[in-house]
Protein backbone atom coordinates (compact mmCIF):
# COMPACT_ATOMS: atom_id res chain seq x y z
CA UNK A 1 0.00 0.00 0.00
CA UNK A 2 1.04 3.64 -0.72
CA UNK A 3 0.41 6.25 1.27
CA UNK A 4 -2.15 8.56 -0.72
CA UNK A 5 -2.32 11.41 2.14
CA UNK A 6 -1.81 14.75 1.21
CA UNK A 7 -2.99 17.96 3.19
CA UNK A 8 -5.04 20.34 1.32
CA UNK A 9 -5.69 24.04 2.82
CA UNK A 10 -3.63 22.72 6.20
CA UNK A 11 -6.63 19.76 6.43
CA UNK A 12 -4.91 16.68 6.47
CA UNK A 13 -6.51 14.62 3.50
CA UNK A 14 -6.73 10.52 2.92
CA UNK A 15 -6.67 10.75 -0.58
CA UNK A 16 -5.71 14.05 -2.95
CA UNK A 17 -9.04 13.30 -5.09
CA UNK A 18 -12.10 16.13 -3.91
CA UNK A 19 -15.57 15.90 -5.02
CA UNK A 20 -15.92 19.13 -6.31
CA UNK A 21 -18.84 21.39 -5.77
CA UNK A 22 -22.67 20.08 -8.02
CA UNK A 23 -25.57 18.50 -7.31
CA UNK A 24 -24.40 15.28 -6.48
CA UNK A 25 -22.79 16.38 -2.84
CA UNK A 26 -26.02 17.94 -1.71
CA UNK A 27 -27.26 14.75 -0.21
CA UNK A 28 -25.86 12.94 3.11
CA UNK A 29 -26.23 9.45 1.61
CA UNK A 30 -24.15 10.72 -1.97
CA UNK A 31 -21.58 12.14 0.89
CA UNK A 32 -21.45 8.83 2.52
CA UNK A 33 -20.94 6.80 -0.91
CA UNK A 34 -17.93 8.85 -1.98
CA UNK A 35 -16.34 8.84 1.40
CA UNK A 36 -16.62 5.24 0.93
CA UNK A 37 -15.22 5.49 -2.24
CA UNK A 38 -11.92 7.39 -1.60
CA UNK A 39 -13.02 10.76 -1.77
CA UNK A 40 -10.36 13.33 0.21
CA UNK A 41 -12.90 15.68 0.89
CA UNK A 42 -16.38 17.20 -0.46
CA UNK A 43 -17.14 19.94 -1.63
CA UNK A 44 -20.96 21.08 -0.78
CA UNK A 45 -22.91 22.34 -3.69
CA UNK A 46 -22.74 26.10 -3.92
CA UNK A 47 -25.23 28.57 -2.92
CA UNK A 48 -25.37 31.90 -4.77
CA UNK A 49 -25.13 34.95 -2.89
CA UNK A 50 -28.32 36.27 -5.03
CA UNK A 51 -29.89 33.11 -2.67
CA UNK A 52 -28.48 33.97 0.42
CA UNK A 53 -29.25 37.86 0.02
CA UNK A 54 -32.97 36.74 -0.97
CA UNK A 55 -33.39 34.70 2.30
CA UNK A 56 -31.51 37.65 4.27
CA UNK A 57 -34.10 40.10 2.68
CA UNK A 58 -36.83 38.26 4.07
CA UNK A 59 -39.52 39.80 1.75
CA UNK A 60 -39.01 38.32 -1.81
CA UNK A 61 -41.61 40.38 -3.11
CA UNK A 62 -39.13 43.62 -3.09
CA UNK A 63 -35.71 41.55 -3.53
CA UNK A 64 -34.20 43.08 -6.86
CA UNK A 65 -32.24 40.89 -9.49
CA UNK A 66 -30.28 42.09 -12.90
CA UNK A 67 -32.23 39.46 -15.08
CA UNK A 68 -36.27 38.76 -14.55
CA UNK A 69 -35.13 34.99 -15.35
CA UNK A 70 -32.89 35.49 -12.01
CA UNK A 71 -35.64 36.55 -9.97
CA UNK A 72 -38.02 33.43 -10.78
CA UNK A 73 -34.93 31.34 -10.17
CA UNK A 74 -33.83 32.77 -6.37
CA UNK A 75 -37.51 33.16 -5.87
CA UNK A 76 -38.26 29.14 -6.34
CA UNK A 77 -35.03 28.25 -4.48
CA UNK A 78 -35.35 30.19 -1.40
CA UNK A 79 -38.80 29.08 -0.92
CA UNK A 80 -37.47 25.65 0.61
CA UNK A 81 -35.34 27.54 3.33
CA UNK A 82 -31.53 27.06 1.31
CA UNK A 83 -29.78 28.76 3.98
CA UNK A 84 -31.29 26.49 6.84
CA UNK A 85 -31.02 23.41 4.30
CA UNK A 86 -27.51 23.87 3.78
CA UNK A 87 -26.18 24.44 7.07
CA UNK A 88 -28.41 21.25 8.46
CA UNK A 89 -26.59 19.42 5.52
CA UNK A 90 -23.37 20.34 6.89
CA UNK A 91 -23.75 19.76 10.65
CA UNK A 92 -25.28 16.03 9.12
CA UNK A 93 -22.47 14.97 6.61
CA UNK A 94 -19.74 16.46 9.41
CA UNK A 95 -21.04 14.09 11.72
CA UNK A 96 -22.00 11.29 9.27
CA UNK A 97 -18.61 11.16 7.56
CA UNK A 98 -14.90 10.97 8.80
CA UNK A 99 -13.72 13.47 5.79
CA UNK A 100 -13.89 17.28 5.58
CA UNK A 101 -16.76 19.22 4.62
CA UNK A 102 -16.05 21.92 2.40
CA UNK A 103 -18.71 25.08 2.00
CA UNK A 104 -19.21 26.78 -1.26
CA UNK A 105 -20.49 29.85 -1.87
CA UNK A 106 -20.59 31.26 -5.68
CA UNK A 107 -20.08 34.76 -4.89
CA UNK A 108 -19.41 38.47 -6.91
CA UNK A 109 -19.40 41.21 -4.19
CA UNK A 110 -18.60 41.83 -1.02
CA UNK A 111 -22.08 42.48 0.39
CA UNK A 112 -24.33 41.32 3.63
CA UNK A 113 -24.43 37.78 1.45
CA UNK A 114 -21.25 37.25 4.04
CA UNK A 115 -22.74 37.00 7.27
CA UNK A 116 -23.86 33.58 6.25
CA UNK A 117 -19.77 32.69 6.37
CA UNK A 118 -19.61 33.04 9.90
CA UNK A 119 -22.84 29.96 10.13
CA UNK A 120 -21.22 27.69 8.05
CA UNK A 121 -18.43 27.84 10.32
CA UNK A 122 -20.86 27.19 13.10
CA UNK A 123 -22.29 24.31 11.39
CA UNK A 124 -19.22 22.71 10.98
CA UNK A 125 -18.13 23.10 7.60
CA UNK A 126 -13.48 22.51 7.93
CA UNK A 127 -13.41 25.07 5.25
CA UNK A 128 -14.94 27.45 2.91
CA UNK A 129 -14.51 27.80 -1.40
CA UNK A 130 -15.25 30.61 -2.39
CA UNK A 131 -16.64 30.69 -6.25
CA UNK A 132 -15.51 34.16 -7.60
CA UNK A 133 -16.82 34.16 -10.94
CA UNK A 134 -16.47 37.26 -13.27
CA UNK A 135 -16.98 37.16 -16.55
CA UNK A 136 -15.86 40.49 -17.66
CA UNK A 137 -17.54 41.44 -20.32
CA UNK A 138 -19.07 44.78 -20.03
CA UNK A 139 -16.41 47.31 -21.71
CA UNK A 140 -16.68 49.58 -19.02
CA UNK A 141 -15.51 47.18 -16.36
CA UNK A 142 -11.94 48.18 -15.52
CA UNK A 143 -9.53 45.34 -14.50
CA UNK A 144 -8.70 47.06 -11.06
CA UNK A 145 -11.98 47.10 -10.45
CA UNK A 146 -12.32 43.60 -10.75
CA UNK A 147 -9.17 42.78 -8.71
CA UNK A 148 -10.71 45.16 -6.03
CA UNK A 149 -13.83 42.68 -5.66
CA UNK A 150 -11.56 39.70 -4.52
CA UNK A 151 -9.57 41.36 -2.33
CA UNK A 152 -13.20 43.18 -0.83
CA UNK A 153 -14.49 39.70 -0.41
CA UNK A 154 -11.38 37.97 1.14
CA UNK A 155 -10.93 40.59 3.33
CA UNK A 156 -14.26 40.70 4.85
CA UNK A 157 -14.68 37.16 4.91
CA UNK A 158 -11.73 36.47 6.32
CA UNK A 159 -12.41 38.88 9.22
CA UNK A 160 -15.70 36.47 10.19
CA UNK A 161 -14.43 33.48 10.33
CA UNK A 162 -11.47 31.56 11.78
CA UNK A 163 -11.64 28.02 9.10
CA UNK A 164 -9.46 27.59 5.79
CA UNK A 165 -10.45 30.12 2.58
CA UNK A 166 -9.87 28.39 -0.65
CA UNK A 167 -10.54 30.93 -3.85
CA UNK A 168 -12.33 28.95 -6.97
CA UNK A 169 -10.10 31.08 -9.40
CA UNK A 170 -11.91 32.56 -13.12
CA UNK A 171 -9.98 31.89 -16.07
CA UNK A 172 -10.74 34.99 -17.16
CA UNK A 173 -9.16 37.21 -14.57
CA UNK A 174 -6.95 39.85 -15.27
CA UNK A 175 -3.25 39.00 -14.85
CA UNK A 176 -4.12 35.97 -13.13
CA UNK A 177 -0.53 34.82 -11.70
CA UNK A 178 -0.08 38.49 -10.45
CA UNK A 179 -3.77 38.72 -8.88
CA UNK A 180 -2.87 34.93 -7.40
CA UNK A 181 0.25 36.42 -6.10
CA UNK A 182 -0.76 39.04 -4.10
CA UNK A 183 -3.96 37.75 -2.75
CA UNK A 184 -1.47 34.63 -1.07
CA UNK A 185 0.46 37.99 0.21
CA UNK A 186 -2.73 38.97 2.34
CA UNK A 187 -2.10 35.93 4.26
CA UNK A 188 -6.14 35.36 4.36
CA UNK A 189 -6.02 32.83 1.48
CA UNK A 190 -5.16 28.87 1.85
CA UNK A 191 -5.74 27.71 -1.43
CA UNK A 192 -6.69 28.05 -4.72
CA UNK A 193 -8.73 26.12 -7.04
CA UNK A 194 -8.06 26.21 -11.02
CA UNK A 195 -10.96 26.96 -12.56
CA UNK A 196 -14.37 27.30 -12.24
CA UNK A 197 -16.85 26.20 -14.96
CA UNK A 198 -19.08 28.83 -16.35
CA UNK A 199 -22.50 28.65 -18.04
CA UNK A 200 -21.27 27.77 -21.43
CA UNK A 201 -24.17 28.88 -24.54
CA UNK A 202 -24.42 27.50 -27.38
CA UNK A 203 -27.22 28.61 -30.59
CA UNK A 204 -29.73 25.68 -31.64
CA UNK A 205 -29.63 26.94 -35.18
CA UNK A 206 -33.01 24.75 -36.07
CA UNK A 207 -34.57 26.58 -33.19
CA UNK A 208 -32.75 30.14 -33.56
CA UNK A 209 -32.24 29.90 -29.81
CA UNK A 210 -29.88 30.25 -27.60
CA UNK A 211 -29.21 26.96 -25.56
CA UNK A 212 -26.60 25.42 -23.16
CA UNK A 213 -23.90 23.85 -24.39
CA UNK A 214 -22.89 20.24 -22.85
CA UNK A 215 -22.51 20.97 -19.19
CA UNK A 216 -19.73 18.17 -18.71
CA UNK A 217 -16.10 18.45 -19.09
CA UNK A 218 -13.75 16.39 -21.50
CA UNK A 219 -10.35 15.22 -21.05
CA UNK A 220 -9.14 17.98 -23.07
CA UNK A 221 -10.67 20.23 -20.34
CA UNK A 222 -7.52 20.07 -18.02
CA UNK A 223 -5.21 21.60 -19.95
CA UNK A 224 -5.48 24.75 -18.49
CA UNK A 225 -5.58 24.19 -15.20
CA UNK A 226 -2.51 21.57 -16.28
CA UNK A 227 -0.34 24.87 -17.39
CA UNK A 228 -0.99 27.25 -14.72
CA UNK A 229 -0.80 25.08 -11.69
CA UNK A 230 2.93 24.24 -13.37
CA UNK A 231 3.38 27.77 -13.62
CA UNK A 232 2.36 28.00 -10.06
CA UNK A 233 2.38 25.62 -7.45
CA UNK A 234 6.67 26.35 -7.45
CA UNK A 235 6.01 29.84 -7.30
CA UNK A 236 3.56 30.75 -4.56
CA UNK A 237 3.63 28.74 -1.28
CA UNK A 238 -0.18 28.14 -1.42
CA UNK A 239 -1.99 24.78 -1.88
CA UNK A 240 -3.40 24.63 -5.44
CA UNK A 241 -6.48 21.93 -6.50
CA UNK A 242 -6.95 21.15 -9.78
CA UNK A 243 -10.56 21.49 -11.34
CA UNK A 244 -12.05 20.74 -14.40
CA UNK A 245 -11.05 18.07 -16.83
CA UNK A 246 -9.83 14.80 -14.78
CA UNK A 247 -11.87 11.97 -15.62
CA UNK A 248 -9.37 9.22 -14.63
CA UNK A 249 -6.45 8.23 -13.22
CA UNK A 250 -4.09 9.34 -15.41
CA UNK A 251 -5.52 13.00 -15.03
CA UNK A 252 -5.06 13.13 -11.36
CA UNK A 253 -1.64 11.79 -11.84
CA UNK A 254 -0.77 14.63 -14.11
CA UNK A 255 -2.02 16.83 -12.27
CA UNK A 256 -0.25 15.76 -9.04
CA UNK A 257 3.67 16.02 -11.64
CA UNK A 258 2.53 19.60 -12.27
CA UNK A 259 1.99 20.31 -8.30
CA UNK A 260 -1.75 19.87 -7.19
CA UNK A 261 -2.09 19.28 -3.92
CA UNK A 262 -5.59 18.33 -4.61
CA UNK A 263 -7.68 17.63 -7.44
CA UNK A 264 -11.94 18.18 -7.88
CA UNK A 265 -13.60 15.77 -9.83
CA UNK A 266 -17.31 16.16 -10.72
CA UNK A 267 -18.26 15.23 -14.31
CA UNK A 268 -16.56 11.82 -14.06
CA UNK A 269 -18.72 10.64 -11.58
CA UNK A 270 -21.87 11.59 -13.35
CA UNK A 271 -20.97 9.58 -15.96
CA UNK A 272 -19.65 6.35 -14.11
CA UNK A 273 -20.68 6.56 -10.38
CA UNK A 274 -18.97 6.88 -6.87
CA UNK A 275 -17.18 3.61 -7.93
CA UNK A 276 -14.63 5.82 -10.50
CA UNK A 277 -13.10 7.79 -7.51
CA UNK A 278 -11.74 3.60 -6.31
CA UNK A 279 -9.91 3.18 -9.69
CA UNK A 280 -8.63 6.72 -10.17
CA UNK A 281 -7.48 5.67 -6.67
CA UNK A 282 -6.00 2.05 -8.06
CA UNK A 283 -4.41 3.20 -11.10
CA UNK A 284 -2.63 6.25 -9.44
CA UNK A 285 -1.27 3.65 -6.54
CA UNK A 286 -0.34 1.30 -9.30
CA UNK A 287 1.92 4.14 -11.27
CA UNK A 288 3.63 4.65 -7.80
CA UNK A 289 4.43 0.86 -7.48
CA UNK A 290 5.75 0.97 -10.42
CA UNK A 291 8.02 4.18 -9.81
CA UNK A 292 8.99 3.26 -6.24
CA UNK A 293 7.24 6.16 -5.25
CA UNK A 294 5.90 5.44 -1.60
CA UNK A 295 3.83 8.61 -0.86
CA UNK A 296 2.64 11.93 -3.57
CA UNK A 297 5.28 14.18 -1.99
CA UNK A 298 7.79 11.99 -3.91
CA UNK A 299 6.72 13.10 -7.21
CA UNK A 300 4.07 16.39 -6.25
CA UNK A 301 5.45 19.14 -8.63
CA UNK A 302 8.50 17.01 -10.31
CA UNK A 303 7.03 18.46 -13.63
CA UNK A 304 6.03 22.04 -12.83
CA UNK A 305 7.54 25.47 -13.92
CA UNK A 306 10.69 25.08 -12.24
CA UNK A 307 11.92 21.47 -12.52
CA UNK A 308 10.80 20.65 -16.32
CA UNK A 309 13.80 20.46 -18.57
CA UNK A 310 11.22 22.93 -20.72
CA UNK A 311 9.71 25.60 -19.13
CA UNK A 312 8.77 27.10 -22.09
CA UNK A 313 6.38 23.99 -22.84
CA UNK A 314 4.66 25.76 -20.27
CA UNK A 315 4.26 29.41 -21.24
CA UNK A 316 4.32 29.22 -24.71
CA UNK A 317 0.71 30.23 -25.79
CA UNK A 318 1.37 30.03 -29.51
CA UNK A 319 3.36 27.16 -31.53
CA UNK A 320 5.64 27.19 -34.81
CA UNK A 321 4.34 25.38 -37.33
CA UNK A 322 7.21 23.12 -37.38
CA UNK A 323 6.24 21.79 -33.65
CA UNK A 324 3.16 20.50 -34.65
CA UNK A 325 4.65 18.94 -38.09
CA UNK A 326 2.17 20.55 -40.22
CA UNK A 327 2.24 23.31 -43.33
Amino acid sequence: MRDLSTSYLGLPLRTPLIVGSCGLTNTVESIQSFAENGAGAVVLKSLFEEQIAAEFAHNLDQYQADYPEAFDYIRGYTRTSALDEYLDLIAAAKNAVDIPIIASINCLSAKEWMAFAASVQKAGAAAIELNISFLPSDPNLTCAAIEKQYFDIVHQVSDLISIPVALKMSPYAPALANLISRLSWTGKVAGFVLFNRHYRPDIALEQMQVTQADMFSTAGDMIEPLRWIALLSARIERDFAASTGVHDGSGLIKQILAGAAAVQVVSTLYKNGAGQLTRMLKELESWMNERGYERLADFRGALSHRPVGNPAAFERIQFMKQFGGMA
